[in-house]
Formats: structure tokens, C-alpha cells, sequence
């Protein structure tokens, strides 16, 4: 057994030993190794600073960069590079067992700080040290680390368990048998107290589903499912009122005596809730003001003479300090300037020294002990192992999983209330307006096939557009924890919009189709719906290349509203001489190729049509429009193959556009 002697000073423990042979870890789950949570982990950072660079100039956040930036004319306005300072110096300790909270106003570092302790930036900006059992955190680490983001990014039409499972289904190695994963999904459901609702939908501001406490909860449990021995939150109670914050935090508490060690930000907890915390750090301005146990921060401001005149939630107090607010004895900040400044220098004279200490102790007895760490000397083994296992069945199992997560996600997106009745009613009117239009009336037939190339070229690419932009927090989260590949997430993406986006256009033609009195012959009817579908899932494709691109939902939009303009526009039936400078857009108009095929489907090469309307060499008979018509839609245009080949090839080149954008988008 090993021996541990204590002192404290000013609010901070020392310990001759490391501290993680004081704390009893969780039993395991059947989790292999590399997942397990059978060895604690001591996080200690030293000296965690982060500068970030501003240019006045930013890109738009998907592959193509200052999009809507105009250009400057002046060389030194191209470029204007400021640094500001995140944190500054920042050092502590998380003890397994134990909760240690960071304090401190909107824009004081925390959330920078719980990203660099999860291993979450990267660059030249961040400085410092930062080690979990003395070992740098490597992918090892970060694997058993789960990391809680402020805001719940949850699939809102998912119930709490098809998440949880979904997840488990995931994150857990592909090895385990189904029910070991299902059965970490209800252990996990049971262990944060979600059963009541774990049949409930997520939701979100537009769908009513749980409660936002449970919403919390679920996105803890997240995390949990891998057993983390570092649970890392960002802001957990932000939103909830002081019952829900506090059930949540006897939640972390729990957790927190099972072994692990949780470092959590909270903006204002309430007393109750603040005295759950073993730990405190108060950030101001990047800057440590406090570090040490909870119990003992009014105690360490009282002797550098900072003390409330009458009772008061430690957490307001301290709070008011780091916004350098006080009233103490009838004293004011206008009577005492530059508070913020004297408490930053009174830690850094008085207690950030013995705290600095205290780390270098640790990490030099826990790099003594490392030799005998399972963890520190298997790890990165057992992980090479696992990565090497990965291979193309691991691909397909995350297909799988992610293509019944899709269906199920999406169905009720396809299929809502409002999108049926767009469809229905779009159809039927067309039927109504070319109510059994005559063979020989062209100019009308045309019109009717324009139409369904403009409605399906408009309503899928709009649709799509929004895709990426709106599911890229999601993605981003999953990708960062390892859950999957972005080829296999692609993939399901597309392979599941297939039948979803294909059934509302076959039930469009197959009412207008016979309303608008089309050719009525069964192998005409099934060429125009291969048309129509193919169409259909060129234009998405052409949507979600936009979105990838731009990755901003409005931004997209305009661009994808812009572009189907100027391909309606060229499309073949509203103007047939286009001007050079802007003829080369035909060409690469999806709604261009669309047309053709349709036309060819109804009147072939038009000799039939031709002879029917008894049109001469010159185009001209009784009815000059028809054949006018005849001549310029229909006789002379490119052939049905090159149509065919050029859609196939949007249909391609638009999904690889989407791919390679996604690629560049960093987890």
C-alpha cells in the first residue's frame, strides 16, 4: 500500500505521492483495455498560455475562402495581423475523485482552457504543458477522455436511447458483440438517471423532446459510454435552473467518486451547487486569480484583504472579483482601481508559486513511477494494434451503422407535412393548367416539361444546400471523438438520400404526368421518371457541393439561388439565341440537359410532329409558332447520349466537390 502524507497552504493540498494511488477507480465494464477506465488519470498543467491571431480578413469556414471578402486595392490593408492574449500562465492539478471547476466571467478563457486540456488546439498559440500520468496527452488519452461541449449537439428527431445506441454502436469497438454495446447504452441511460424519458425524443427549439437538464445528461452520457477516466465539460448547467444545475452536479459528483476526474466550467453556480466542488480556479482576463480547494478561496481573498461586508454565494463574490467589482466595508472599485490586476499579482506572489511547486513535485514522482504504469507503457501499443485492425469490414459496419441512423433521422425531414403538401400541390395545379394538352400544340407542351425541369431542378438543390452547413457541429463533434471515418459518413449521407429523395418526384409525375395528358404509352411515362429521378439527385448533388463549399447556410442559399437563375435562364425555352459572352453557361446548366431529354422522350427527333403540323424545309405552315418551336427545341440539339453523359458526370463531379470540402473542414 502506498503511504501519502498531506500539508495545505493557502487552499492547496500537497501530496508526496501520486495522487491517483489515492482514489479507488470504477470496476471495469466488459470494455477492452485500451477503453477501459481500470487506471486513473491525473491531469496537471503548467504554465498553459494560448495568443490568437486576427486577421482582418477572415474566410467564409467552408473550402472557398473570402467569397464575399472584395479585394483591397492597398497592399497593407490585405493582411492586418493582431495577436490577443486567450490565457496567460495558467497551472493546475485534476485529481481522480475529484471535481475542479473553473470560474470566471464570459470571455475570461475557460472554454479555451477546457479545449487545450482535451487536447482540442493545436498551432503555434498554445504554450505550456500539459500532462495526463506525466505522459503528453497522445491518442491513447485522448481516447479515454470525453469531452462535453456547451452546447447539446444531438440529432433532435433520435429518442434518448436510439442516440445513446447509435453512439455505442459507434464509439465501441467493432469486436464486442451488439448486446454488450446495447447493454453499455442502458447502463449509461441508467447511471445518469434517463430512464423516465429514454423513449423521448432529443428536440430541440423548434421540436418539443426532454427537458434541457435531460438534454445535459444525454450529451454526459455521450461521453460516458467509452468510460472515460478524464470527463471534461464545458459549461453543464448553462440554461438550467438552480434544481436541475445542482441534481446535475451531484451526477458529476457520483461519477467523480467512481474514480474518474472531471474538470468542468460553470458561469454562476449557485452556493449549493459551488459546494460540490473539491477544486476552484477563478480565470480573469486569461489569468489565474485562485487555485485551490473550494472551502478555502473566501478564506485566501480575506487575507489579501478582500472580504464581503455581509453573507454571500462564494460564487458571486468570487465572480465580482474577477470582473473586479467589490463592495467590502462600504469600499467601492472606484476606491480601489485596478482590482483585477493587484488579486492577479497577489496569486502569482503568494500562491501560484507553491502551486507550480506542487506540479513539478508530481509529475517528478509520477515520471519516477511511470515505469511501472501499465497505461504509460502499453498504451500506445494496444492503440497501434487497434488502428492496425481497422480494414474495409470496419468501413462497412460504419456504413451500416450510419445509414440506419440516416433513415431514421432524416425520414422526418423528407416526408413532413408541409413538403408533401409542396409536392401534391404543385403537381396538381400543373396537371390543372395542362389539363390533356395537345400533341401538336408544342409551344404548351414545352412549357409543361420547362416546368418540371425547373421545379426539380430548384426544389432538391435548395433543399440540399443546407445539409452540411447545418449537420457540420454534429460531424465536427463525432469526427473529433474518433467515431467514424469521413468516407463512411459520406457515404451513408448520399446512399441514404436516395430513397427519401426519389419517392416525392415520382408521385409529382405520376399526377402530372397523366393530368398534363404527356404521351400515354407506359415506356415513355418510365423514360421521363428516369429522367426526372436522375435529374432529381443532380441538382442535390449540386446543392450540397454549394453547401460543402460555403458551409453558411444563408451564404449558400443565395449562391445556389443565383446559379439555378442563371441555368433557368439558359435552360433552352425562354431565349434560344444567347449572347457569346454568356452562352458557354448552357453548357454547364443542369436544367439545360434536363430539357433536352425531356423533349426527346415526347417527340423524338421530330419528323412525326413535323409531318403532323406539315411543316416545309423552311419551318413554315399555317402555324408559323409551332413550327418555329419545332425547329429550335427539338430538330439540331444534342443528342440523348451526350445528355446522359454530361448529367452523369455533374452527378459524380458535384459529390466529389462536396467530399473534398468536407475533407478540409478540421475535427
Amino acid at each position: 500500500m502506498p503511504t501519502t502524507s498531506t500539508t495545505t497552504f493557502g487552499g492547496v493540498e500537497t501530496s508526496n505521492a501520486d495522487s491517483s494511488s489515492k482514489h479507488t477507480p470504477q470496476e471495469s465494464r466488459d470494455l477492452p483495455p485500451l477503453l477501459s477506465s481500470s487506471y486513473p488519470i491525473t491531469l496537471k498543467f503548467m504554465d498553459v498560455g494560448y495568443r490568437l491571431k486576427i486577421e482582418n480578413k477572415k474566410g467564409n469556414g467552408g473550402c472557398i475562402k473570402n467569397f464575399f471578402t472584395p479585394s483591397s486595392s492597398s497592399p497593407s490593408d490585405q493582411r492586418s495581423t493582431q495577436e490577443r492574449i486567450i490565457l496567460n500562465g495558467v497551472t493546475g492539478i485534476a485529481y481522480p475523485g475529484e471535481i475542479l471547476a473553473i470560474l470566471g466571467p464570459s470571455g475570461s478563457g475557460k472554454s479555451t482552457l477546457l479545449n487545450s486540456l482535451a487536447g482540442r488546439l493545436h498551432g503555434n498559440g498554445l504554450t505550456g504543458t500539459i500532462l495526463a500520468n506525466s505522459s503528453k496527452l497522445n491518442r491513447t488519452v485522448l481516447r479515454r477522455t470525453g469531452f462535453v461541449t456547451q452546447d447539446d449537439i444531438l440529432y433532435p428527431h433520435l429518442t434518448v436511447r436510439e442516440t445513446l445506441i447509435f453512439c455505442s454502436m459507434l464509439r465501441l469497438p467493432r469486436k464486442l458483440s451488439r448486446e454488450t454495446k446495447v447493454s453499455a447504452a442502458e447502463s449509461a441511460i441508467a447511471e445518469l438517471g434517463l430512464t423516465k424519458c429514454e423513449n423521448t425524443i432529443i428536440g430541440n427549439s423548434f421540436i418539443r423532446g426532454v427537458s434541457g437538464g435531460e438534454r445535459k445528461r444525454v450529451s454526459i452520457a455521450h461521453e460516458m459510454l467509452v468510460d472515460p477516466a478524464l470527463l471534461i465539460l464545458d459549461e453543464p448547467t448553462s440554461g438550467l435552473d438552480s434544481t436541475a444545475a445542482h441534481r446535475l452536479v451531484s451526477t458529476l459528483g457520483s461519477l467523480a467518486r467512481k474514480g474518474k476526474t472531471v474538470v468542468t466550467s460553470v458561469h454562476q453556480p449557485s452556493s449549493r451547487v459551488y459546494q460540490m466542488f473539491d477544486k476552484v480556479i477563478v480565470l480573469s482576463e486569461g489569468q489565474c486569480m485562485y487555485y485551490g480547494k473550494g472551502t478555502d478561496a473566501m478564506r485566501y481573498f480575506e487575507s489579501v484583504g478582500f472580504a464581503p461586508s455581509f453573507p454571500v454565494n462564494p460564487a458571486d463574490f468570487l465572480l465580482d472579483l474577477a470582473n473586479g467589482v467589490c463592495h467590502a466595508d462600504g469600499v467601492s472599485e472606484k476606491d480601489r482601481p485596478n482590482i483585477k490586476q493587484n488579486l492577479i499579482h497577489s496569486y502569482n506572489t503568494v500562491l501560484g508559486p507553491k502551486v507550480k511547486a506542487l506540479c513539478m513535485d508530481t509529475a517528478n514522482v509520477s515520471t519516477r513511477d511511470s515505469k511501472s504504469n501499465p497505461l504509460r507503457n502499453n498504451s500506445s501499443k494496444e492503440h497501434r494494434s487497434y488502428n492496425n485492425r481497422f480494414s474495409i469490414f470496419d468501413w462497412f459496419y460504419q456504413f451500416n451503422i450510419l445509414l440506419q441512423r440516416s433513415l431514421k433521422e432524416r425520414k422526418y425531414e423528407s416526408f413532413n407535412t408541409l413538403r408533401v403538401f409542396q409536392v401534391v400541390a404543385a403537381a396538381l395545379l400543373a396537371g390543372l393548367m395542362w389539363w390533356h394538352s395537345d400533341y401538336k400544340n408544342i409551344q404548351d407542351r414545352l412549357g409543361l416539361l420547362f416546368f418540371i425541369s425547373i421545379f426539380w431542378g430548384v426544389f432538391p438543390s435548395f433543399n440540399s444546400v443546407f445539409a452540411f452547413p447545418q449537420e457540420r457541429a454534429i460531424f465536427v463533434k463525432e469526427r473529433a471523438s474518433g467515431m467514424y471515418t469521413l468516407s463512411s459518413y459520406f457515404m451513408a449521407r448520399i446512399v441514404g438520400d436516395l430513397p427519401m429523395e426519389l419517392l416525392l418526384p415520382t408521385v409529382f409525375l405520376i399526377i402530372t404526368y397523366w393530368m398534363g395528358g404527356l404521351k400515354p404509352d407506359l415506356l415513355s411515362f418510365l423514360l421521363t421518371l428516369l429522367v426526372v429521378l436522375g435529374f432529381v439527385l443532380v441538382s442535390q448533388g449540386l446543392g450540397l457541393a454549394l453547401g460543402a463549399a460555403i458551409m453558411d447556410a444563408k451564404q449558400a442559399s443565395t449562391v445556389a439561388a443565383v446559379t439555378m437563375l442563371a441555368f433557368v435562364l439558359t435552360g433552352g425555352y425562354y431565349v434560344h439565341k444567347v449572347p457569346s459572352c454568356v452562352a458557354w453557361i448552357k453548357y454547364i446548366s443542369t436544367t439545360f440537359y434536363s430539357y433536352r431529354l425531356l423533349t426527346r422522350i415526347q417527340y423524338g427527333d421530330g419528323k412525326k410532329i413535323a409531318n403532323l403540323l406539315g411543316c416545309n424545309h423552311e419551318g413554315i405552315t399555317i402555324d408559323g409558332a409551332s413550327c418555329k418551336f419545332l425547329d429550335e427545341d427539338v430538330v439540331g440539339q444534342i443528342g440523348a447520349m451526350g445528355c446522359i453523359g454530361v448529367l452523369f458526370f455533374m452527378f459524380v463531379f458535384y459529390r466529389l466537390v462536396a467530399y473534398l470540402c468536407l475533407r478540409r473542414i478540421k475535427s
